[in-house]
């Protein structure tokens, strides 16, 4: 058997290396080598947020233009991806224009090789980096940075290990920032008694207070602003205020406005509320402008937070979103000295929030509070004239549920509506073992047997048949006008006329 010398077997395996090369540059394939005529095709990534105060139109082309500089020489930006009004802390799956980026990867066709970044701070934040390597690193895709001086290299402890760190550098900016800001607003609120922005609350609107207090902002031109009376608005909240002192309820006080065809706030100001319908008042908005301090004249800061929730706990790649939340009273900042013109007195502000609307004698058990009350059929009632589900109501001291049609006291009833439905619960806890009997056994064998003390011995307990009912989702539909209670729907439905009280 003849054999190959060793120098010309190493010779041909070489011959057929270099063929194998030149095959892969020839046709693309050679990883990380996919280029146009020029070097590397680049896609430019950069963002600018909302917090910045710097105008996008100049913070885009700086970054373009540091991308450029660093692409120079390697290749040419073929693709821009850069998103306006995006904090970094929001993950790139949620970001548009990245979320595009990141969809293009997956393309074969796309026509980029690389990504490249002006700065580091504006595309990642925390470990965002971490989670976005593999994926470049699986399609191919190099990434340009000027923290890296040019490509980072996947493999390397040391890019993973410098990258790792300008995402933590990055996360402790905003934390620091964060901080900042929020104890300098603090002492604004409460030694200044400054506005801080947002929508000004119904009754008020925003007037001019000179010059801004910081020399920069005033050498830009910018005016600080304070509340003033609405002279459209500012006498129904203190009407409103007055009523509620008289003991009226809020649903009453609402009534009442609407009644009067007086604008609810988001009608008064549609600019400035385009994501309510302003059809009219509520509950919610009499109570909200009942609790607000600020009519008092002193201003008020952080009554709201805002936490950082996961935007999906099945895939926390996805980051976190913003969730604001109601702080409470002892988390308010107040400011020492009264910094507007007040609508309410402190002292009947503070008397308005104890008041509670005029009610006639009730029995002594109706005092229980919330917390002793039960509702056993809570949730699983529907009326039977309009099919919404019907409410748990505490009445003359027993728990009973009624349905209403969809009024709500805080407008007139329509003399079309149907009477409203009314239901005690101890007129239909009696009836539950004998309904259970109905559902679950066929109808020749629905006969009572009875133990010597006349007690049926085949019915559950009324706790055990509610559980079976919201295991089963079997709502209970009662029908007003003539006193049925159905169970069920079609024809495995099961009725039962109930007894009158």
């Amino acid at each position: 058997m003849t054999t190959v010398p060793e120098a010309k077997r190493g010779t041909a395996l070489a011959a057929r290396a270099d063929g194998l090369v030149a095959w892969a540059e020839a046709s693309g394939h050679r990883q990380g080598k996919r280029h146009a005529e020029g070097g590397l095709r680049f896609a430019f990534y950069g963002r600018v947020s909302t917090e910045d105060w710097q105008d996008p139109v100049t913070s885009r082309a700086r970054q373009r233009e540091q991308a450029g500089a660093l692409a120079r020489g390697h290749g040419h930006v073929v693709a821009e991806f850069f998103d306006a009004g995006q904090s970094r802390t929001v993950a790139w799956g949620r970001r548009p224009q990245a979320a595009a980026l990141i969809a293009a990867l997956a393309d074969p066709g796309r026509d980029w090789d690389a990504v490249v970044i002006g700065e580091y701070e504006r595309a990642f934040y925390g470990s965002q980096y971490a989670l976005m390597a593999p994926l470049l690193e699986h399609y191919e895709v190099q990434l340009w940075m000027p923290e890296a001086g040019g490509r980072v290299d996947y493999a390397s402890e040391h890019d993973e290990h410098a990258m790792t760190v300008l995402g933590l550098s990055s996360k402790r900016e905003v934390t620091r920032t964060s901080i900042r800001v929020r104890t300098a607003m603090a002492v604004q609120a409460r030694e200044q008694g400054r506005y801080l922005g947002g929508r000004p609350p119904y009754g008020y609107r925003l007037g001019d207070a000179g010059p801004h207090p910081n020399k920069a902002h005033a050498a830009w031109g910018r005016r600080a602003h304070r509340l003033e009376p609405d002279p459209e608005t500012a006498h129904v909240v203190r009407w409103i205020f007055a009523q509620r002192l008289a003991g009226h309820s809020a649903a009453r006080i609402a009534r009442a406005l609407n009644e009067a065809a007086i604008p609810c706030p988001s009608a008064a100001d549609p600019e400035r509320n385009p994501h309510r319908p302003g059809t009219g008042w509520t509950l919610g908005t009499v109570t909200t402008i009942l609790s607000n301090p600020r009519y008092t004249g002193r201003q008020v800061w952080n009554r709201q937070r805002t936490d950082k929730d996961l935007a999906d706990p099945a895939d926390v790649s996805l980051g976190h979103k913003d969730v604001q939340r109601w702080n409470l009273p002892d988390g308010w900042v107040i400011s020492k000295r009264p910094a507007h013109e007040a609508l309410v007195s402190e002292a009947d502000f503070i008397t308005a929030q104890d008041v509670h609307a005029a009610r006639g004698p009730s029995p002594g058990s109706d005092l229980a509070g919330p917390e002793q009350r039960r509702y056993l059929l809570s949730g699983l009632l529907v009326c039977g004239t309009c099919g919404r589900r019907m409410e748990s109501a505490w009445s003359h001291g027993k728990p009973a549920y009624r349905c209403r049609h969809g009024h709500t006291t805080t407008s007139a009833p329509s003399s079309e509506r149907p009477k409203n439905a009314y239901v005690r619960e101890d007129r239909i806890v009696p009836h539950l073992p004998a309904l259970h009997l109905l559902l679950t056994e066929p109808a020749g064998e629905q006969r009572r047997r009875r133990t010597r003390r006349g007690t049926d011995v085949r019915y559950q307990a009324a706790e055990d048949v509610i559980c079976y009912l919201s295991e089963q989702e079997i709502t209970l539909t009662y029908d007003p006008a003539v006193g049925v209670l159905r169970a069920g729907t079609g024809d495995a439905a099961q009725t039962i006329t109930l007894k009158a009280s």
